[in-house]
């Protein structure tokens, strides 16, 4: 074993060993954090971090198959949009680069939170004219259904809320 003591200088299979260790654990912690956001937390069942689930108890008062469709419309919706700014993935690529820089300029960051919230409006907005499209398209009795389920869910919301508050 002839190993270099003192020069700093690591091995290649030692740093080999640490990067196949690291990205191992970065595997598994992506994987823990995924499923956290579809399975953690009191959801009714629901998972929030879907697309189709961005408008809170406006879209769970809707039935599964209407939820489905909704997501689809809203997906095709973005896929056509006329606007197609730099995507969310490369927003945060583009903050993390800004937030490293040395110096630290803080316009530039916050112009990049700035792209990310306008992006972030612009995909709740667009959802509200899916739902309010497909909203439109009910039947009356569909749509006294669907406030029903609504006032339901606001409910639960605010019992869980006031439940929390006491404890």
């Amino acid at each position: 074993m002839t190993e270099q003591q003192g020069t700093g200088r690591t091995k290649p299979w030692v740093r080999a060993l640490l990067v196949a260790s690291l990205a191992l654990n970065l595997a598994v912690a992506g994987l823990a954090a995924g499923w956290a956001l579809r399975h953690g937390g009191d959801h009714a069942g629901h998972h929030p971090s879907r697309l189709d689930m961005a408008g809170g108890p406006l879209t769970r008062a809707l039935s599964d198959a209407d939820r489905r469709a909704i997501g689809r419309a809203m997906r095709d919706a973005w896929r056509n949009r006329t606007n197609n700014g730099p995507n969310i993935g490369e927003s945060f690529d583009a903050l993390v680069i800004d937030l490293r820089a040395v110096p630290f300029n803080a316009d530039r960051v916050a112009a990049q939170m700035r792209t990310q919230r306008d992006g972030f409006a612009a995909r709740f907005e667009m959802g509200q004219e899916v739902l309010l499209t497909h909203l439109t398209a009910m039947s009356d009795a569909d749509r006294a259904a669907y406030a029903d389920r609504l006032e339901a869910q606001i409910a639960e919301y605010r019992a869980k809320r006031e439940k929390h508050r006491k404890d």
